[in-house]
This record gives structure tokens, sequence and C-alpha cells, in this order.
């Protein structure tokens, strides 16, 4: 929308109080503004809309104002009206303005917006609305100082949402203004084109404002804002003639119609510089009658150049200096500080600012922060400096800021202008900045102050160092970058040995996550062989086993397989290193489909004895990332210890929660819940989690190995909730299917998963050749586990029709594995039970012995209710159905849901007796009674140890003590 009226109004450089004034920031009336009512109308309306919405509860509350056009035109006089009229309405405004010289400083103008406001709180409220987030936004925001610890950029921009939302919800309704946003740093920035589009879920009016054709390249998401809202998008252009006539006989009554019409000509209509001609065509003392027309274009271009002879003409040498060094600072202008960069006495200073003031140049309080009445005028001033005196000014600008106790952040950017010359100070300083914008999320800032570092250059003795942290900045956000930087540090002479070592794990985690995992596990044992024996060398071996136990292929697995039992044997002890070896032995042991009773006692001995993380294998505190823990809750779930995987899972959700890691870490969380749910046989709960995970995934990439597993292991859900179509279409819609992800592997294997979804769509043959390239693969490799990857028993089932004896010696197979390694298939071991009683209840039904038909279909379809597995819920009705049976003998979980022979059996069971005693007790088959105490077990989600205190026996008789068979 093109704003352009036929009004008469005020102008762009009026004495209108302007951002960070009292006047503007009190809501005291401002000059109207010419050629803007539809504007000032729009913002009425959205104000007004703001209110009601917010007042009746409404679902979609708050909108985005947005304003564009060339320097001058007036938007950040639109902004000011926006304000008045909010504080006429009595809502709480925040405000924002850019600067051109702030650029490079992190989060600058989103301290603008909410420091104020917080401040005014005070600390005990400040807690309050910041939370659990304190720790990490509270630095971005200026609360705090920064705290030494990187912080994911992600999580700090959570944290800053979750700060809006509480101050919208205690201030409601909200405005917010932010003016120059083609300025804006780009962490402001990034945090604002992502919170723009939450706009409507909180009572918050946006409005910003920006010049054309300057926004930054990386403002890509803004500009599909603004295109998406291009009703509420309006372009202002320049006044009309008779608008300039208006301003031209404010200062000049009577200014000629010809003489009115050729300022508008030169200006065109800009209200900035109509009003820098009207001041030009004072000092030059001329009439304003037709016969000085010609003089108008050369002073307008005089008056529109500002350059240092046009300063120098208006303002003294001393004030000229002053000026210069208030436009080194940009915005905020602290007067001792530009006083010291200019090289004056305070009373010097004084005399100056009050001639800026006189000639409308710097407005403010009398103690400052000042502020340029305009940014063009900050813009001419800075130019006018001459390019030598600019970088002399800046390093000494640099040095006036520290010695002022601003923090780097401020210092540092002007650090970034100035000559390399081989300071080691400067290197130090501009390391020690990059450090703290790691620590408030600002990984692009703390890159420019590194990449300046190794300019200056650093010492010889230093420069591995300096590159390695340049690495280490770009993890998050350049993986390629990160990658080049960490060898480049590995392959330059000084580095430290414990350096060299995290430098290697950095890049071969990077390496991994990129789906390069033989390169990261080649790496780690190519440097972990030329390390000294000692922490570091036993973390890069960790590495290197971790890193290869998630390859998809492998050519020396038995082998590597036993330089881990090796290692395993030397570490005895139980310092993190060794817990972690015995962590990465349990989980190899496992996939061998080994004695499920060692792989229990090895993950035990790594965590403490109620189960938990040990102090320094946390999952957000270990020298090796998510990936350890997580293989530690793996190996519970795929050794039938659920309720301790679902226990570290929990734990993984929740510190990873406060911890603001909501981008893959959380999604990584979500995802093991999710499979743990699945292999629990809470299915709808399993897919709960699972599309979390997969909406994280989709968020961060399809190149993420989080969004791949999410996709298989929510496909298997939806096969065992018989959505065998779904699974399918889901399937489809995410390419899940051959060539795999590179590490999607082992949670759980793709392959197996894929074969499955073939084997439902009865592609029989299709299955059967995915099977079969599954267990050529895993042979190789030693790994054997039926539950982990159940290609046997699926394979069997796949060539059943056309090979019904090769099927049998499969099946067999499989349950030869499975015994051998011991531990019962808990959500698939449950779900296949399932099927098999189903199965076997329609077989004695059509036999005709429905004594028994009943209780194997009941309790099938028990199962299935608690799964969640509609598909064979209604198939174990249907068979009830056609016997004439009741199907009405569902229970909920707990001790009530057990029948009468379950609640005997877990009676002798809690006095001690085995299956096979019970049995002979109660004259039945053992197999009845392991049936019986399976059902007891999941109902009351306890295990035999704990079974008293889940019925609440503790020793007495129950009322239900007949010996039932």
């Amino acid at each position: 929308m093109t704003e352009q009226g036929s009004g008469r109004g005020a102008d762009e450089t009026s004495n209108a109080p302007r951002s960070g004034e009292r006047g503007a920031d009190d809501g005291s009336t401002v000059p109207p503004l010419y050629e803007r009512e539809s504007a000032i109308a729009a913002a009425q309306l959205a104000i007004d809309r703001l209110r009601r919405q917010f007042a009746a509860g409404g679902i979609e509350l708050g909108s985005v104002l947005l304003y564009s056009g060339t320097a001058g035109l007036g938007k950040t006089s639109m902004l000011q009206q926006v304000r008045m009229l909010a504080r006429r309405e009595g809502l709480t405004v925040l405000s924002g303005r850019a600067g051109e010289q702030r650029v490079n400083e992190p989060f600058y103008l989103l301290r603008q917006l909410l420091l104020p406001v917080l401040l005014r709180l005070g600390a005990e409220k400040q807690r309050e609305v910041l939370g659990h987030w304190w720790s990490i936004a509270g630095p971005a925001i200026g609360l705090l100082p920064p705290s030494g610890e990187a912080a994911d950029p992600q999580s700090v921009r959570s944290g800053l949402d979750n700060v809006v939302t509480q101050l919208a919800i205690r201030h409601a309704p909200l405005v917010m203004l932010v003016d120059d946003l083609q300025w804006a740093d780009r962490e402001s920035l990034g945090w604002l084109e992502s919170f723009a589009q939450r706009c409507p879920e909180l009572p918050v009016l946006l409005a910003i404002a920006w010049r054309n054709n300057e926004l930054p390249e990386q403002a890509q998401a803004f500009r599909a804002l603004v295109a998406a809202n291009s009703h509420r998008h309006m372009e202002f252009q320049g006044l009309q003639p008779a608008a300039t006539a208006d301003l031209v006989h404010a200062a000049f009554a009577d200014a000629e119609d010809s003489f009115c019409r050729q300022v508008w000509a030169v200006t065109n209509g800009n209200p900035f510089l109509i009003n820098a001609l009207l001041a030009k065509i004072r000092e030059s003392g001329i009439e304003p009658v037709h016969e000085n027309v010609p003089l108008l274009h050369d002073l307008a271009a005089e008056a529109q150049g500002m350059d240092r002879d046009y300063w120098l003409t208006r303002l003294s040498v001393n004030t000229f200096n002053f000026a210069q060094a208030a436009a080194m600072l940009g915005t905020q202008i602290a007067i001792p500080v530009a006083t010291r960069i200019a090289g004056m006495a305070p009373t010097g200073a004084a005399e100056a600012i009050a001639e800026l003031r006189r000639h409308q140049v710097l407005t403010g309080p009398a103690e400052g922060p000042l502020e340029f009445v305009h940014p063009l005028l900050a813009t001419a001033l800075y130019k006018s400096i001459r390019p030598g005196m600019r970088t002399a000014m800046h390093g000494k600008a640099a040095v006036e800021l520290e010695n002022a106790g601003r923090p780097l952040v401020e210092s540092s950017r002007h650090l970034l202008e100035t000559h390399a010359e081989g300071d080691p100070d400067v290197v130090t300083k501009l390391r020690r900045a990059a450090r703290e914008h790691l620590s408030v999320g600002a990984p692009d800032a703390a890159v420019r102050c590194l990449d300046r570092a190794l300019a200056e250059p650093p010492e010889d003795e230093d420069r591995a160092e300096v590159i390695y942290e340049l690495g280490c900045a770009t993890l998050l956000t350049d993986p390629v970058s990160t990658v080049n930087q960490l060898r480049l540090a590995l392959d330059t002479p000084g580095l430290r040995p414990e350096l060299r070592a995290d430098a290697t794990f950095r890049l071969s985690e990077v390496l991994a996550h990129s789906g390069r995992l033989v390169e990261a596990a080649e790496i780690t044992l190519t440097e972990a062989e030329r390390t000294a024996p000692g922490e570091g060398r036993l973390r890069l071996q960790v590495a290197h086993f971790i890193w290869a136990a998630f390859q998809r292929d492998e050519e020396d697995g038995p082998e590597r397989s036993a330089r881990l039992a090796a290692l395993c044997a030397e570490l005895p002890g139980d310092d993190l290193y060794a817990r972690a070896v015995r962590a990465l032995r349990a989980w190899d042991l496992t996939l061998q489909g080994a004695d499920v009773a060692e792989v229990l006692r090895l993950v035990d001995s790594a965590v403490t004895p109620d189960g938990r993380l040990p102090e320094g294998l946390g999952w957000t505190t270990n020298p090796w990332g998510l990936e350890l823990p997580g293989i530690i809750g793996l190996t519970y779930v795929y050794a039938d210890r659920l309720d301790r995987a679902e226990k570290l899972f929990e734990d993984a959700i929740t510190t990873f929660e406060v911890a603001g890691w909501g981008g893959g870490h959380l999604g990584f969380a979500y995802f093991l819940m999710g499979l743990v749910r699945f292999r629990r046989g809470s299915l709808a709960e399993a897919e709960e989690f699972l599309r979390r995970a997969l909406r994280i995934g989709r968020s961060l990439g399809p190149s993420l190995p989080l969004q791949w597993d999410a996709v298989g292991v929510l496909a298997d859900t939806l096969l065992a909730r018989g959505k065998q179509d779904e699974a399918w279409k889901l399937a489809a819609d995410h390419a899940f299917a051959p060539p795999y992800h590179p590490t999607a592997m082992v949670l759980p294997d793709a392959a197996t998963l894929y074969g499955k979804l073939l084997l439902a769509q009865r592609d029989h043959a299709g299955a059967a050749e995915v099977f079969t390239e599954v267990g050529e693969r895993l042979e190789r490799r030693g790994w054997h586990n039926t539950i982990w990857a159940p290609w046997l028993g699926n394979l069997a089932v796949a060539v059943l029709p056309e090979d019904p004896e090769r099927a049998r010696e499969l099946a067999n197979e499989s349950l030869v594995r499975a015994r051998g390694f011991g531990a019962a298939s808990a959500v698939g071991a449950a779900l296949r039970q399932a099927a098999a009683v189903v199965e076997l209840g329609a077989a004695l039904r059509k036999a005709g012995r429905l004594a028994e038909a009943t209780e194997q279909l009941h309790q099938g379809m028990e199962l299935a209710v608690e799964c969640n597995a509609d598909g064979l819920m209604t198939r174990a009705r249907e068979e009830l159905k056609a016997s004439g049976l009741p199907p009405n003998r569902l229970r909920s979980t707990g001790r009530d849901a057990l029948s009468q022979a379950e609640w005997r059996v877990a009676e002798l069971t809690v006095e001690g007796m085995s299956p096979v005693e019970i049995a002979e007790r109660l004259d039945v088959a053992v197999s009845l009674i392991n049936r019986r105490l399976a059902a007891v077990h999941r109902k009351t989600g306890s295990s035999r140890e704990g079974l008293a205190a889940a019925l609440g026996l503790s020793g007495r008789q129950s009322d239900k003590e007949a010996d039932t068979p």
C-alpha cells in the first residue's frame, strides 16, 4: 500500500519527540503528519481491535503494522503517532531503534525494546518474568553479565520469546515499536523475524519501520513477512506540492508560489530535505521569490550533501569535533565518552552540545545519553570524518568505552574498524569479546572478532589456539567452516594437547552429525593413537567407539568389538571414562545379542545404583555430547529395563528444556521417549512424542538424522496401531526409502523398518529382499539382536507364501537367538503376544473350545486396548462376536484390572513361589501361569520385586483367596 494523501502535516525533522526522549515516551502530543491520514487511521483501527480482542478473550489478538520508505519521509514520526495513540488508550509501549554504528553489536535493538521495562520491574519480578530462562536470556537482554559459557542461539531466542510472552501477559495489551530495522543487528533481526510470526497469538501490536532497498541480505524471513502482510504494509512517498508549499509558508509566510513549487521539485517532497533546504535558505539570506528560483538547485545539493565543508560553515571547529565523536558512537551517546574521544574539556563539550542542540543536530536529557535528531545527520557527520582519522577515532572509542567500564560487546565493534598492527593486547581483547558474544548466543559476532584477531595477527604460539576458537564459534551455525577451521587448527603448530583432543572431538562431532561417520571414527582413532596416555586419549577412544557403533556399515566390526572389550577390561574403576567404556561395551553386546544379564551388569555399573546418570555423564555435562547417555538409555530399552530408560529420557527432556536446548537436543529426547513408549506398548503416547520429534526435525532440515529416525519409528508405531496406509504415506512424504541416511542405523535399523512397511503393503518379495540384505550386513558385523533388528522373524513372514519350510527354519533361528539374548521383547513382544493370543483364541473358537477361547480372546483384546493397537482390538472383537462371546471385559491398568485368576497368581508370587510351583499348586500348565503373570506385571506396571507394594499385599492375604485354576 502506498501512503500518499492530500492532507497537511509535519515533517521528519520537526521538534517532535524522538525515540528515547521524554515526550516520545510519555505519550505527549506530537505534531500532525502531512499526507499520512490513512496510515494513522489504520494504526488507530489496529489499536482498537487489539483492545477489543483482548477484552473479549479472542484467539487472534495481535497484528503487525509495516512502514517503509526512503530516508526522511516520516517513518519515525509515524511510529511516534502510533505511540501517542497507544498511550492515549492506556496501552504499554516498548520501543527500540537500530543504529547504523551498532549493527555489529549483538542484541542492541532488542535490549532497547526490553531492558527499560524489565529494569522498572525490579530484581524479584525480573526473576519471575524470566523464570528458568534467567541465565539463558538474561545476558542477551543485559540483565546479567556474560557467563563465559557458550549459549545455544536457538535457546536464547526461545528464552526471549518467553520474556516477551510474559511481558505481554503482565502488561497486556502491548505495543512494540521498531525503527530503522535496516540497521538491526543480526541477532535482534533473527529473533524479531520469528517473533513477528507469533504476534497473532499474543496481545501485541508490532509496528516496524525501515528504509526501502536497505534491508540486509539475511532478512529473507522479514521480506516473506512483508509479502504475507501486504495489506498492512504502507510505503511512504514524498509530499505533494501543496503540502510542500505549506511547509515553506510556515517558514516564509510571503514565499511565492513558483518558489514553493521549485522547493518541491528539488527535494522530491522529502520532508527532511525540505527542512534542510529551508534552513540553508535562511542562512543564505535569500528572498523566497521567483527571481531566486535558479539558486535553489545548488542550495538543495549543498543541504543534501552535508559534507565536511557544509558542517564547518555551520559549526565551530570544537563543536564539529564533538559532533564527529558523537557520530562515532551513533546512538545512546554517553557525554563523558564522546568528550574524551573528541579530546575536549567538559566545559568545551557542554558548549558544543548547546550549539548542536540549537542547530537541531542532537537532542536528549542534559545529563545524557544524547541522540541525533535524525539518523541522516549521524550518517553525514560520520562520513565527514577523513578515513585515516576515522580509523584512529575507532581505536580511541574502543579504549574510552573500555575505560568507562562498558562491556566488551560495545568496544569490540570499534576494534573491528582499526588497522591490523600485530598488537597482542588487541588480539586478547577480541578473543575476550568473542567469548562474551558466544555466551549471549551470538556466534556470528564472535566469528567477526576472531577473524579480526587472526588478521592482527596473534603471536605465533597463539595462532593455532585462535583458529581453534574460531572453529568452535561456528559449531552451531556453519558446520563447513567448523570442519575447515578445526582441521587448520590441528595442522597449525602450537596447539596445546588438551585443546588438540577437544578440537579433534569437535571435528568428529560435526562430521558425524553431517553423516560422515566413517571420517569421524577414523579421525578420532588416528588422533587417539598419537596422543599420550591420559584423559585426552581416553576421550578420543570413547568417541571413536561411539561413531563406529553408529555407522551403517563397518569393515572390521568384530575386531572393533574386541578392541572395545580389551579397553573395558583395562578400566575397572568408576571414573567417567571407565563408566563410558562399560556403557559402550554394554551396547555392543546388546547389538550382538549376547547374554542380557552381562549387558545389564555392565550398563548398571555405568550409572548410579538408582539408574541415574552419574556426575560428569549428564545429558549436558559429559565430554561426548548426548550420544553417550542416549546409548545408555537405548541399552536399557532393548534389555527390557524400560523403567530405567523412561526415567533417563524424562530427565533428558527436563534437562534440555531447563537448559533452553529446544532444537535438536530436545527433539532427540522426544524421539527416545517415543521409542521407549513404543517398546512399552503405549502406542498413542509414542505417536505423540514421535510427532513432536518429527516437527523439530523438520524445522532443523532433512540433512540431520533426527527427522529420518522419527519417521522410521513413527511409521512402525502406526503399523502397530493398524494404520498401514497412514504409515506408508508418512514414509513416502519423507522419502523414507533406500538409500538410507548415513546415520539411520541404530535408532533402530532403518532398512528393517522399511522392510516392515513393504510387508504391510503385502509386497512379500520386496520385503524379503530388504530383510535378506539387512541380515547379510548385520551378520558381517556380528550383530544378532532380534529385538533391535527383527529381520529374521520378518523374513520368515515374507517368504512364508512361497517357501513355508524356509519360513519355519528362519522363525526357529530367530527364536534361538532371542533365547540366547534372554530378554523379553517389551512392546514388540507384547504386540506379538497379543497377535498370538488372538490367533490362538480364534483357533480355539473354531475348534469348539469356547471356554479356553474366551480367556485367550479377552486377554488379547485387553492387550490390544492397552497398547492402542486398534486393528488388533477390532479383530479380537469380531472373533468374540462370531462366537457369541461378550466382548465387554475391558479393564484399565492397575490392581483393579486383575482378574480373579491373575490376582491369585500374583498373590502366590508375592509369597515367593515360582511359576512351576504355582502351576503345581493350581494344577494348570506352566505356560498359562506365565501368561497370567505377564498380565499381572503389565497391568500393575511392576517388576517381581515391587509386586507386593503395587498390590498392597505386604504379606497379608487377599479377599480373593480361593485357588482358582
